[in-house]
């Protein structure tokens, strides 16, 4: 008989991003291991990107729940639907209107942890009956939004019997964000012991980077297990350079404090320094960017260079991957970033394309890139040895020899292998 597992989601497909892509590879690989899979989605979801062709990835086997979600950001969208999906995505000017502030401080101030805080309600009316069937089940929830944590906090206390797993994507109060949400101390408080509370009462916490695993283990004695993010698609096989220009391509969100002048100025000296650069240059965009991203780049004179894709399906974005000559990873320059690991690098390992990442001295990706062998970490005072890693891909493009990664270190970061880690993580908490 297999043993139920409930996850309590909420990004599914046709949500877009890599938020969702994490539970529904889980849960398509989870059956594979004994278990029988119930996943609790909302039903009328505000989400701030679409992907209609992740749609055709859930798997047939899985049971789903849906339960009601009221939305502030559908109100919030009356006033302003353009500057309320931007927020969604993170994305604020620098200059933010005044409605961009009330915005802010509304969402940082009223709604804790998050705007989707109104979800418990509907979600413990929905799960009442599986929970009656299943009392000594697996629940699993997922965050951000870190308001979910707050479900599998209260269906803890209400049936004991089960075991609870708390998965953090990202951090909770660390997380580089949270300083823009203009917090008063009220708020504040009330973050750190919303997020105390879940860590010591889960039966087991879940991250997916080494520096949230060692800021846990320093708040709560509870049992803690990384599993990273990974790939679920064929790695490329062709690893010969691809046709076509120069292309150096960043697929995924752009915020304005994500902004890499260190690049922008260093391409800018490049298509000046070395004859022809300028003409094969070709800096290709794929996902929400933010204008003063697109400032930036026409600042250095590189805006005839760009090609801005705007948001592509996963399908596209895989597409543009495998036929980029560098894939560019770009993190925040903060203490805070450290932790971060963005879904996308597991599927820029499978691409075997070049990678060139930038981000705060002893990130968490610097360590990931190094073990695979998968490209170049520089931090952002880097610039004379970010050019010549630029010059040397360069140089192999120019004679066609700029070839993919033909290594198999990266086979530990697909879906399935990681899911073996998960449901042996299950198994530990019912020892």
């Amino acid at each position: 008989m297999k043993k139920p597992v409930l996850i309590i989601s909420y990004y599914w497909p046709p949500a877009g991003g890599p938020g969702v892509q994490r539970w529904l590879k889980f849960a398509k690989y989870l059956p594979d291991h004994g278990y029988e899979v119930t996943v609790v989605i909302p039903e009328n979801p505000d989400y701030p990107v679409l992907d209609q062709s992740l749609k055709k990835e859930i798997p047939k086997n899985v049971s789903i729940i849906k339960a009601r979600i009221t939305e502030p950001s559908r109100m919030a969208g009356k006033l302003s639907r353009k500057r309320t999906k931007n927020l969604q995505r993170g994305i604020l000017k620098k200059k933010a209107s005044f409605l961009e502030r009330a915005l802010v401080w509304t969402r940082g101030n009223l709604f804790i942890p998050d705007a989707r805080v109104g979800w418990k309600q509907h979600v413990l009316r929905a799960v009442e009956l599986f929970l009656s069937e299943n009392p000594e089940c697996t629940v699993i929830t997922t965050g951000p939004p870190h308001s979910v944590h707050l479900i599998g906090l209260e269906l803890k206390h209400l049936v004991p019997s089960i075991k609870w797993l708390a998965d953090f994507r990202d951090p909770w109060t660390t997380i580089g964000y949270h300083k823009d949400l203009k917090l008063g101390d009220r708020a504040q408080k009330k973050h750190e012991k919303l997020e105390q509370k879940v860590l010591n009462t889960a039966d087991l916490l879940i991250v997916t980077s080494p520096h949230t695993g060692k800021e846990f283990q320093s708040k709560t004695s509870k049992p803690l297990q990384l599993i990273t993010n990974g790939y679920d698609i064929k790695p490329n096989s062709n690893l010969k350079q691809p046709d076509g220009k120069f292309v150096l391509a960043h697929i995924g969100t752009l915020l304005s404090d994500r902004d890499p002048q260190l690049l922008w100025e260093s391409l800018q000296e490049l298509c000046k320094e070395i004859k022809g650069f300028a003409n094969d240059l070709e800096l290709q965009l794929a996902g929400n960017v933010s204008e003063d991203i697109l400032d930036s780049i026409e600042k250095y004179n590189l805006s005839n260079r760009l090609a801005n894709k705007g948001y592509l399906s996963h399908d596209q974005s895989i597409e543009l991957m495998f036929k980029a000559q560098v894939l560019l990873l770009i993190e925040i320059d903060s203490e805070e970033t450290k932790a971060i690991l963005p879904g996308k690098i597991f599927e820029y390992f499978a691409s075997r394309r070049p990678i060139i990442a930038l981000g705060p001295k002893g990130a968490d990706i610097e360590l990931l890139i190094t073990d695979t062998h998968s490209g170049e970490f520089y931090n952002h005072q880097q610039k004379m040895a970010l050019k010549k890693q630029i010059i040397h891909l360069y140089d192999l493009y120019k004679k066609g020899v700029n070839d993919g990664n033909s290594n198999d270190l990266i086979e530990r970061y697909q879906r399935s292998h990681l899911t073996q880690i998960l449901a042996k993580t299950i198994e530990y908490v019912w020892e």
